[in-house]
């Protein structure tokens, strides 16, 4: 059987799902694998993730990730296969979906690899685990197929292999070494305040003043409490109170993202957020704010060994295959939670999704979730299917 890449990646782009609600692709990529023959299909780990497991005899066990969700982002690149899905966000609202990040295409990739391996079958000696993986984007998907016995409930691996679309040149692949994206973290933060009306202000604990002197205080978190040769990023990405002007409500809540290169200045990034909203609400006369911090993820290392061994391979298949030359990516990752719960190296790279064409003319090219992110699929998917499979066959040959 042969898989018609392009048009299953148009069709996923045109539906992609939120984290946890991926049902439909769930199923696409089911009957995608069993079309391919000689794949065990396991659907439903941790959720609506799935796992494929290709059997070749004695030899290494490679597992190849690639993350399936969408984002709540309203497509505006104006392809005739864009997306007019919608899904429904965690207060229950509808909401646009669209694959901004390019998970359609990593899902593309990883069976397209699948179809290259079970076709030389007689050329590689072990066997594969595809993991396709739910709700990356909210960094619990890995976790959820964790504890539904991923690792217990199929064959153990010898490396964790994934690759990212970046905003690069079709034809560019970086591997980089050591630490490669940032940890991350998400934190909720409610001020309780006691609300009044509007023209009795004095009446009131106004939550959203103290709320706002809280998001102009954290903008000092990096710029004055992480060293200039460190990194770190603090967000507040949400910011909700009131239903009208006339009334002070009596809360405030506010999302708040942080990013770290190391596990130390993290927990430093975390404890000053603290301390800044306790004292704010201290300052303001609030009771004490409510902290909610969600599970995050750790800083996405590569094993030095593992990459350079990818490297290599890819060299023999991508002529623009490339140590990672920009250091540190400041977006973040739960693929490493793999490669640590099973105990074995990892190794995820970027692979180039753009056209050439608008780097030479020096247009400006959309950067991962922006409306606008649209990969060149014609000429990236093959690069991204050769790229993969020599890197599995680095192991399995």
């Amino acid at each position: 059987m042969t898989l018609d890449l392009l048009s299953l990646y148009q069709d996923l782009h045109a539906h992609p799902e939120l984290g946890f609600q991926e049902h439909r692709t769930a199923g696409v990529i089911a009957d995608r694998l069993a079309e391919l023959g000689g794949i065990e299909v396991t659907t439903g780990v941790g959720g609506t993730g799935v796992v494929g497991v290709l059997s070749n005899g004695d030899g290494p066990v490679v597992w190849l990730r690639a993350d399936i969700d969408g984002l709540p982002v309203q497509e505006r690149t104006g392809l005739p296969y864009a997306s007019t899905h919608t899904g429904r966000d965690d207060e229950g609202a509808e909401v646009p979906t669209m694959h901004a990040c390019g998970h359609d295409i990593h899902v593309t990739w990883l069976l397209g690899s699948l179809e290259r391996l079970v076709a030389t079958r007689d050329d590689w000696n072990g066997t594969v685990v595809a993991v396709f993986q739910p709700a990356e984007e909210v960094i619990s998907g890995a976790r959820a197929m964790i504890e539904d016995g991923l690792v217990e409930r199929f064959p153990q691996p010898d490396v964790v292999l994934g690759q990212h679309s970046a905003p690069a040149p079709v034809g560019v692949v970086a591997v980089g070494s050591g630490p490669v994206m940032a940890s991350s973290d998400r934190l909720t933060v409610t001020f309780n305040g006691r609300g009044a009306h509007g023209s009795a202000p004095q009446a009131s604990l106004d939550p959203i003043v103290t709320a706002a002197s809280a998001v102009v205080r954290l903008q000092t978190v990096v710029s004055r409490e992480v060293s200039p040769s460190d990194a770190g990023v603090v967000t507040v990405g949400s910011f909700h109170a009131g239903t009208r002007p006339n009334i002070i409500p009596d809360q405030a809540v506010i999302e708040i993202s942080t990013r770290a290169r190391n596990e130390e200045t993290r927990e430093r990034i975390i404890a000053s957020i603290e301390r800044i909203v306790r004292a704010e609400s201290d300052a303001g006369g609030l009771p004490a704010p409510t902290i909610e911090r969600a599970p995050g993820a750790e800083v996405t290392v590569n094993d030095a060994d593992a990459a350079r061994r990818v490297l290599d391979a890819l060299r023999g298949v991508v002529p623009d295959a490339r140590d990672l030359e920009i250091g540190l990516a400041m977006a973040s990752e739960d693929v490493g939670q793999l490669a640590t719960a099973a105990g074995v190296p990892l190794v995820y790279w970027f692979t180039g999704i753009t056209d050439p064409e608008l780097f030479r003319r020096g247009e400006e090219i959309p950067s991962n979730h922006s409306p606008f992110y649209a990969p060149q699929a014609e000429t990236a998917i093959p690069v991204g299917v050769e790229a993969l499979t020599a890197a599995a066959r680095a192991w399995l040959s």
